[in-house]
C-alpha cells in the first residue's frame, strides 16, 4: 500500500509550553488509526497539524505527496474533518448546509444534489433535510457534521472525539457511515476515549503522552482489550486518568 500521510519531526510549542515533541508518523492508504491519551497529551494538536488547521513549530507533513506548508489548500481538498465543533450554520437547513460546503469544494452541480441526498439518508436525516439546523439536537447536528465532512468524498478523514454528544442512534449511524467508506482508499485517523469501539473500527492503535508517541500497534497484535488497557495504564504518566480511555478499570 502507498503512504498517504507522512509526518517527520513534528514539534509544536505555544509560548514556552511544548505540546508535541519530535513526532514521526507514517500511514498507508486505507489504514484506520485510533489515538488515545490523557488530556494534554497532544492528540488534538497533532490532528490539527495533520489537517492543516495549525502549523507545526518544526517538522514536515506530506499528505498524498503534497507538502502542506507549500500547498495547504491542495491538501485540504483531500481531507474531511469531524470535531467537537459542527462548523454548521444554524440559520440554514440541513440541505442548504451541505449545498454550501459542496460548492466550497467545487463539486459539479449535476452531481451535487445526488450526493447530498445520499449522505442525508446515510446519517438518517432525510426527513429533516429542509429544517433549519438551529432546531436540531446535539446528536442530529453531529450526524450532519459527519455528512459535511464527507460531502466532497475525501480520501482522508480526521475525527476528534466524534462520539461526543452522540446518542446511541447517532453513534450507530456514524459507525454505519464509516463502514460504508471505501476501506482500501479512505484513510481514517480518530482521537477517541472508547477502546471498545476503536478496536472494532480501527486497524491500528496508538497512545500519546506528554507530546510523544509511547505506544503503536495493530489491533491484530493485541490479544485483548484488557491487555491494551494494562499497557495504557503502565505507559501514561497519571494514575487518575478518566479521560484517555473510558472504563479503564
Amino acid at each position: 500500500m502507498d503512504t498517504i500521510i507522512s509526518a517527520r519531526g513534528i514539534s509544536k510549542s505555544f509560548g514556552k509550553h511544548k505540546v508535541l515533541r519530535n513526532i514521526d508518523l507514517e500511514l498507508k492508504k486505507g489504514v484506520s488509526l485510533a489515538i488515545f491519551g490523557p488530556n494534554g497529551a497532544g492528540k488534538t494538536t497533532l490532528l490539527k497539524i495533520l489537517s492543516t488547521i495549525i502549523t507545526p513549530t518544526q517538522g514536515d507533513v506530506i499528505i498524498n505527496g503534497i507538502d502542506i506548508k507549500k500547498n495547504p489548500s491542495g491538501a485540504r481538498e483531500l481531507i474531511g474533518v469531524i470535531s467537537h465543533e459542527s462548523y454548521l450554520y444554524d440559520e440554514l437547513t440541513a440541505r442548504e448546509n451541505l449545498r454550501f460546503f459542496s460548492k466550497m469544494y467545487g463539486m459539479e452541480k449535476d452531481l451535487l444534489e445526488e450526493r447530498i441526498n445520499e449522505l442525508l439518508e446515510q446519517v438518517d436525516l432525510q426527513k429533516r433535510a429542509d429544517d433549519r439546523v438551529g432546531s436540531f439536537s446535539r446528536g442530529m447536528k453531529q450526524r450532519l457534521s459527519i455528512a459535511r465532512a464527507l460531502v466532497h468524498r475525501p480520501v482522508i478523514l480526521f475525527m476528534d472525539e466524534p462520539y461526543t454528544g452522540l446518542d446511541q442512534r447517532s453513534a450507530e449511524a456514524f459507525e454505519n457511515v464509516l463502514r460504508m467508506l471505501d476501506k482500501d482508499n479512505v484513510t481514517k485517523v480518530m482521537v477517541s476515549h472508547n477502546i471498545e469501539r476503536a478496536v472494532q473500527l480501527c486497524d491500528r492503535l496508538m497512545i500519546m503522552d506528554s507530546g510523544e508517541i509511547v505506544y503503536d500497534s495493530t489491533t491484530e497484535q493485541i490479544e485483548s482489550i484488557d491487555e491494551f488497557k494494562k499497557n495504557y495504564s503502565s505507559l501514561v504518566c497519571t494514575d487518575t486518568d478518566v479521560e484517555g480511555i473510558t472504563n479503564l478499570q
